[in-house]
């Protein structure tokens, strides 16, 4: 039994030992892991509506932080594409925005229209939702998927599933509305579900060279990673206070010759909000919240970028971005 299920509390009741049994022999079989004679590489989404853990699910299994997290539903826009390669497979994972079903903006039809290129031309789909939950959005998501591409149902968030027979009938529901190749319950933060989980996918992935090197995590640039950062702290430091369609836009990325520094790299950046008290929000008493933001951003910078880091962060309201399709395309959303 892995570590994810151990501690959940045993069900009661003659008719619990068949559900007990189905769901051991589903845990069993997903740890199987392939035999792989040649190198392997393949393209792996991750795919769920709004906030289900798909970026912690990527950090966790690529080995680093490269997809924000934050409690705030609708964090990830971008496609980002994590790489981890474990002795013949690379697996090459792309994290995708939760699908939008609400607010018909410019910026959330970019993020659908990120969502559906992913998933068409893939070698495997992690259909990422809650254990034992099925809400419409996760049924908008499923609806999505094209046949021919073998999907993994992803039961994440385990751990907080106090009792194991609930889930053996949720997961006989669930195959029901989909033939899903496998179901994984797991912990996206439990580090042998992880491990299982890589034995999984590998059985999916075709015998083919590996696409990148040995070592690289990802194909995004360190600007995007600078970005992505500096938006991650915004949310976390303003919390539901500020909407989500504040963004970060990185006006200069310089690397500059340091004869005290290994690497040293100045970075300004422009915080993108639509209102006025949005700007104040930001900015916080005196400027400490906007000085603290800059702080954490560039304290993680530096250890994700092994340099000295330099970081300006400035606040401009631009009223309505979100629906003006130009301008979202400039912010670089695609």
């Amino acid at each position: 039994m892995n570590d994810a299920t151990k501690d959940v509390a045993p069900d009661q009741g003659a008719e619990s030992a068949p559900v007990q049994n189905d769901l051991e022999a589903m845990l069993s079989a997903a740890g199987a892991p392939a035999a792989v004679p040649g190198q392997r590489c393949g393209v792996i989404a991750i795919v769920g509506k709004p906030n289900v853990g798909k970026s912690t699910l990527l950090n966790a299994l690529v080995g680093q932080k490269i997809s924000i997290t934050s409690r705030k539903a609708q964090t990830t826009r971008h496609r980002i594409t994590g790489i981890r390669t474990l002795d013949q497979t690379q697996f090459i994972f792309v994290d995708t925005p939760g699908f939008q079903t609400r607010h018909a903006t410019a910026l959330n039809k970019s993020l659908n229209k990120t969502v559906m290129g992913a998933i068409g031309d893939v070698d495997l789909i992690l259909f990422v939702v809650e254990a034992g939950n099925f809400t419409l959005a996760d049924a908008k998501v499923l609806s999505l998927f094209k046949p021919g591409i073998p999907t993994l149902l992803v039961a994440n968030k385990l751990d907080m599933v106090h009792r194991r027979a609930e889930l053996a009938p949720w997961l006989k529901s669930m195959q029901e509305r989909h033939p899903f190749a496998e179901f994984v319950p797991m912990s996206a933060k439990n580090k042998g579900d992880i491990e299982r989980l890589f034995g999984i996918c590998a059985k999916y992935l075709p015998e083919q060279a590996w696409w990148y090197g040995e070592d690289e995590l990802t194909d995004r640039s360190e600007k995007f990673l600078a970005s992505e950062t500096v938006r991650e702290k915004l949310f976390r430091f303003t919390g539901d206070e500020l909407p989500y369609t504040s963004t970060v836009v990185i006006d200069k990325f310089d690397e500059e010759k340091s004869k005290q520094h290994k690497r040293l790299v100045k970075i300004a950046a422009t915080i993108v909000v639509e209102r006025d008290n949005h700007k104040m929000m930001v900015i916080g008493d005196k400027g400490e919240r906007l000085k603290r933001i800059g702080t954490e951003a560039r304290q993680e910078l530096e250890k994700l970028m092994d340099a000295k880091v330099f970081l300006e962060l400035w606040v401009k309201v631009r009223s309505g971005w979100a629906d003006d399709e130009a301008r979202v395309r400039s912010f670089g959303y695609e």
